[in-house]
C-alpha cells in the first residue's frame, strides 16, 4: 500500500488528473448499472420500455437544443482563448441557456403536436428540457476542470450526483402511481439542484452572457458537425423508440435492458480510448502513424475478449439485472455486444479524420450508418420483432466502422503518403474471428454445462498466456505515460 501511495505522489498532475477523470466515468456509468436491477424490479417491462424511449429522445433532442456546444468546440476554445477563458466559458453558457429557452418556447406553442410525436407527456418533456440545460451546464464546467487538471471537485460532485440520482429515483418511484414520470422527475431534480450552481459560478467568473465573437465562433464550428453528432445518437438510440412504436412498450423494455447490459463494455472502450487518443495524435504529428498498429490491435483484442466474456455469461447477467419477465433479453446481448467492438474500432479510425479536420469525411460515414439503421430497423423489426434491432445495430455499426476505415485510408493517402495504420487483412481477420465466436456462443445458451466448460477453458488459457496478457497491459500503461508527456 505504501509503495502504491508513493507511486501516486510521484505522478505528474496530468497523470493523476487523467486517472481521476477515468474514475469519474466509471462512477457515472457504474453506479447507474449497479442500480439497474432495482429499477427493473420496480418498473414493469412496459414502464421500463417507456423510460428507455424517453432516454433515446433525450439524446436526440439534446443535439438539436444545445448543438453539443460543450463538446469539441468548447475544449478547443478553452485552449485557443486561454487568456479569455472565463469570458469564453460564461458566453457559451449564455448561448446554451438562450438555445434552451428558445426551444422551450417552440415546444410550449405546439406542445400537443410535440407530445404526440414523442409519445411523452408535457411534464416529461419539460423535465427533459431541464435535464438538457442542467447537464450542459455541468459539461461546460467539467470540461474546464479537465483542461485545468482540477479533479478533486469534479470527482466529489460526480460521486454525490451519481449516488443521489438512483436514491431519489427509488424514493420517487416507490411513492408514485406514474412510475415512469417519477423516475424522470427524480433525475431532473437532482441535476437541477446539483448543477445550477456550476452555471452561476462560470457566469459570475466570466461576467459576459453574450459575446458576438464567441457565439459566432462556436456556432460556425459546431453547426457542420450536427449531422455527425445526430447520426451517432440515432445509431445508438432510435431502435428503442421504433420498437416501442412498432412492436410495444414491453418489448422495448426487454430490448432496453439487453442494450444497457451490453453497453457496460463501453466502460472499457472509454478507458482504452482515453489512453490511446493523445498517443495516436502524437504519432500522427510526428509522422509515425504506422506505429499505432500493434498497440491498437492489442486494445481491440482486449475489447473483443471482454465482450465475448459478457456474451458467454449473458443468461446470468440478465438474471442478476432483472426478473424473469426480461429473460429473452439474452438473445439480443450477443449482436449488441459485437457492436461495441465496432464502436471502439471506428473511434480509432475517426481520429485520423479529426486530426486533419476532414469533417466532410466524418459526416459521410456517420450519416450513411444512421440512415441505414433507420431503414433496416423499419424493415426487419416488422418481420422479426425486437430481436431484429440487435442485428441491424450490429450490421450498421459494422458498416459505420467500414465507412470510417475507408475515409481514414483516404486521409492517409492524402496526408500520410498512403500508409495503412490498420492493415485490412489484420483488422477484418480479427473482426470475422470475433463475430464467428460470438455467434457460436449464442447457440450455447440452452446448455449451462457447455457454457461453463467454455468459461473454464478461457480461465485456463488466461493462466497459460498470463505473461503475454501482462505484457499487453504494460504496453498500454507505457502508451498512457507517453501520451501524457508534453
Amino acid at each position: 500500500m505504501g509503495k502504491f501511495l508513493q507511486k501516486y505522489r510521484n505522478m505528474s498532475v496530468q497523470v493523476r488528473a487523467s486517472f481521476w477523470f477515468l474514475i469519474c466515468s466509471f462512477l457515472q456509468k457504474g453506479i447507474s448499472s449497479i442500480t439497474t436491477p432495482i429499477f427493473t424490479r420496480l418498473l414493469t417491462t412496459e414502464e421500463y420500455g417507456q423510460y428507455g424511449a424517453f432516454n433515446s429522445w433525450l439524446g436526440i433532442i439534446t443535439i438539436f437544443v444545445t448543438l453539443n456546444l460543450f463538446y469539441g468546440v468548447y475544449t478547443q476554445g478553452l485552449v485557443k482563448y486561454e487568456e479569455q477563458r472565463a469570458v469564453y466559458s460564461s458566453s457559451l453558457q449564455g448561448l446554451t441557456l438562450t438555445l434552451c429557452l428558445v426551444w422551450t418556447a417552440v415546444y410550449l406553442v405546439k406542445r400537443d403536436f410535440w407530445n404526440s410525436l414523442f409519445s411523452l407527456t408535457t411534464v416529461q418533456v419539460l423535465a427533459m428540457l431541464v435535464m438538457i440545460w442542467a447537464t450542459a451546464a455541468f459539461n461546460f464546467w467539467a470540461a474546464e476542470q479537465r483542461v485545468m487538471y482540477s479533479y478533486r471537485r469534479l470527482v466529489a460532485l460526480t460521486l454525490l450526483v451519481s449516488v443521489a440520482k438512483p436514491a431519489v429515483g427509488i424514493f420517487f418511484v416507490i411513492h408514485a402511481q406514474d412510475k415512469v414520470t417519477a423516475r424522470i422527475l427524480g433525475l431532473a431534480l437532482v441535476e437541477l439542484v446539483g448543477y445550477t450552481g456550476l452555471f452561476v459560478i462560470q457566469m459570475v467568473r466570466g461576467g459576459v452572457f453574450y459575446s458576438g465573437k464567441f457565439w459566432r465562433y462556436a456556432l460556425l464550428f459546431n453547426l457542420p458537425l450536427v449531422p455527425h453528432y445526430l447520426s451517432q445518437t440515432v445509431l445508438s438510440s432510435v431502435d428503442r423508440i421504433m420498437i416501442r412504436d412498432m412492436v410495444g412498450k414491453s418489448e422495448a423494455g426487454i430490448y432496453n435492458l439487453a442494450y444497457q447490459i451490453s453497453l457496460l463494455m463501453t466502460l472499457f472502450n472509454t478507458a482504452l480510448s482515453q489512453t490511446l487518443s493523445p498517443w495516436i495524435y502524437q504519432k500522427i504529428k510526428a509522422g509515425r502513424a504506422k506505429d499505432v498498429s500493434q498497440v491498437s490491435f492489442m486494445a481491440m483484442g482486449l475489447i473483443a475478449g471482454a465482450n465475448l466474456l459478457l456474451m458467454l455469461l449473458a443468461p446470468e447477467a440478465v438474471a442478476v439485472f432483472a426478473p424473469k419477465a426480461y429473460y429473452n433479453a439474452i438473445y439480443v446481448i450477443p449482436p449488441v455486444s459485437m457492436s461495441v467492438f465496432f464502436m471502439f474500432s471506428y473511434d480509432l479510425f475517426a481520429k485520423f479524420e479529426f486530426y486533419f479536420e476532414k469533417r466532410s469525411f466524418i459526416m459521410v460515414a456517420s450519416v450513411t450508418g444512421a440512415l441505414l439503421n433507420l431503414v433496416t430497423n423499419y424493415i426487419f423489426i416488422q418481420i422479426y420483432s425486437y430481436y431484429a434491432a440487435g442485428y441491424t445495430t450490429l450490421f450498421c455499426y459494422l458498416v459505420y466502422a467500414a465507412g470510417h476505415y475507408l475515409m481514414m485510408n483516404r486521409v492517409c493517402d492524402r496526408f500520410l503518403g498512403g500508409i495503412r495504420p490498420f492493415p485490412a487483412a489484420q483488422y477484418w481477420g480479427l473482426s470475422i474471428a470475433f463475430m464467428s465466436a460470438g455467434f457460436v456462443l449464442l447457440f450455447t445458451y440452452q446448455s449451462r454445462i457447455m457454457r461453463y466448460g467454455l468459461l473454464f477453458l478461457l480461465m485456463v488459457l488466461a493462466l497459460i498466456f498470463r505473461r503475454r496478457l501482462k505484457a499487453i497491459a504494460k504496453s498500454l500503461v507505457n502508451v498512457r505515460k507517453e501520451g501524457k508527456k508534453k
